[in-house]
């Protein structure tokens, strides 16, 4: 009698199947990891990088750039095919957003409707007009054709001055200049100063507008360039400015103009711990310079005792700064 032992199917090509298993990348998942926790810590930490050479002045400034790093990261957690590396980049992705998300939410979802009685409302326009364009009139024209209650110029010559305040005169018969810097309002200005701020020159003024509600103080800034290695006299001015603003007896404080520097730039810390900068009404970065493809904001309007209800930006004359328009409820 013959035994019958059962038998299994051999694979075509006589070798048994084995299961199959995804290629993963270690490399890949390590660098994916590593760049993600620098990600996170520059953006939690960038200023506190030394500025040495530079780097922190331009870290400071574009960091608010370094969310995009988050989609190559992304692209290769998935192609490493490991969950610790995803859980990495979602931390670099949560850091970004937790401190940067907030200042891209559109202000129009949550700004108030801008007041209608009477001089109950002021609307401030400002640009550094860039004395070689030549076009500091032609600017003047356009933030004056937006309805603005005050206008602040930087980057004036004393010609540049004149020929503005001729060409306002009719709309704005108030107004006060000091070396490149201007204010012309329809509200009369009273008190008005230089504001040497350590420079040794006039780069900023401080006067009273005397609006119905009452005083608003104004400051128009100037400060000083800021290139990489060389941002001392820059960050003196904008110290100089911070150690002011307490001194100030007003309810309503502004400060406007050309800071030469980012939000985010840690010379703005003293400024921003007293005065605030409300969110772009379209929302994102409200970047204005340069004018004609703008990475950064230099240009800014921060005040205290008042509402904003608007907040934009927009092209006027040729110069390389976009011009800033903020409204706020007195």
């Amino acid at each position: 009698m013959s035994l019958l032992l059962p038998t299994r199917p051999i694979p075509t090509g006589g070798v048994p199947a084995s299961p199959v298993r995804t290629a993963r990348h270690p490399r890949l998942t390590a660098l994916t990891i590593v760049f993600s926790f620098v990600l996170a810590v520059l953006v939690l930490f960038h200023t506190a990088v030394p500025d040495i050479g530079g780097i922190g002045l331009l870290l400071d400034t574009s960091i608010p750039w370094f969310g995009l790093f988050v989609i190559p990261l992304a692209v290769m957690a998935v192609v490493a095919r490991r969950v610790s590396a995803l859980v990495f980049v979602l931390l670099a992705a949560v850091v970004w957003g937790a401190l940067f998300g907030p200042g891209l939410v559109p202000l129009k979802w949550s700004a108030p409707a801008a007041s209608t009685a009477d001089g109950t409302h002021l609307t401030v326009a400002s640009q550094n007009i860039e004395a070689s364009s030549g076009t500091g009139r032609q600017s003047a024209q356009t933030l004056a054709a937006t309805g603005a209650d005050v206008i602040a110029l930087e980057e004036m010559t004393s010609d540049d001055f004149d020929s503005i305040s001729a060409s306002l005169a009719a709309a704005y018969p108030y107004s006060y200049g000091v070396g490149t810097v201007g204010v012309w309002s329809k509200y009369p200005v009273v008190n008005a100063q230089p504001l040497n701020l350590g420079l040794g020159w006039n780069r900023a003024l401080a006067a009273d507008l005397q609006t119905p509600q009452g005083l608003v103080s104004i400051y128009v800034i100037h400060a000083a360039s800021a290139r990489p290695g060389d941002v001392s006299a820059r960050d003196s001015m904008l110290a100089a400015l911070a150690q002011t603003l307490p001194n100030d007896e007003n309810k309503r404080v502004i400060a406007v103009g050309d800071f030469n520097a980012a939000s985010t730039d840690r010379a703005m810390g003293g400024i921003e711990s007293q005065l605030s900068e409300a969110n772009q009404s379209e929302g994102m970065l409200g970047s204005t310079w340069p004018s004609n493809l703008p990475v950064t904001r230099l240009d800014h309007l921060l005040q205290r005792g008042m509402t904003v209800t608007s907040n934009t930006t927009l092209a006027a004359g040729g110069s390389d700064h976009r011009a800033i328009l903020t409204s706020l409820n007195l």
